[in-house]
């Protein structure tokens, strides 16, 4: 019997975290078709991966884009968002934002094209923008910063090597900005800009 695609992915979503015994059971299904469609649809994700996913590419010191011309050795960018999930109840409170909703918190980078070339995604949603990133970094493969290259984040990250935060106390938020969009006080503030 055939399993249309979009029960695939929900099945894929399950095994993650449910044995394959607990599958079979809910599924109605043999071991046989549940591996069959796990790698099936892991092997799609996979090549999505290499197609949505790209390397970064330095900002270099001929660049004359206004936006990036100061930015000498940026790679690109990277925050965090919070992605709604279902959880059992035992463990809604790891996942509990500080808004209080049950989520993921997703690690996204991106180049300067707005091109992904990272994503990391599975930590919960009490857990910490910084605390992401560093296990993003440790892990292997996890993201990695070339020598003399950085990326740009907020201040939800450390300002540390390979990544470059706003100056604190200053605005970096569009709607900090008010709506007659004023203009940069100062060089702090220029360097924060969010446009």
């Amino acid at each position: 019997m055939a399993t249309r695609i979009p029960n695939q992915i929900i099945h894929l979503k399950r095994m993650i975290n449910v044995t394959d015994d607990a599958l079979k059971h809910d599924f109605i299904r043999s071991g046989q078709t549940v591996s069959y469609y796990f790698h099936a649809v892991l092997n799609a994700v996979l090549k999505l991966h290499q197609i949505l996913v790209i390397e970064p590419d330095p900002v270099t010191d001929d660049c004359t884009t206004n936006r990036w011309k100061f930015f000498k050795g940026c790679l690109g960018t990277l925050d965090g968002t919070y992605i709604n999930v279902l959880v059992r109840q035992i463990d809604k409170a790891r996942y509990r934002t500080r808004k209080g909703e049950v989520a993921v918190n997703v690690l996204g980078v991106c180049d300067r094209n707005m091109k992904f070339t990272y994503i990391l995604t599975g930590w919960e949603g009490s857990a910490a923008d910084a605390r992401v990133l560093r296990d993003a970094v440790t892990r292997n493969p996890g993201l990695k910063v070339p020598k003399g290259n950085y990326y740009i984040c907020d201040n939800g990250y450390t300002n540390a090597e390979g990544f470059l935060t706003p100056y604190k106390s200053f605005r970096y938020h569009l709607d900090e900005w008010g709506d007659g969009r004023r203009a940069s006080q100062n060089y702090k503030e220029f360097f924060s800009d969010p446009c």
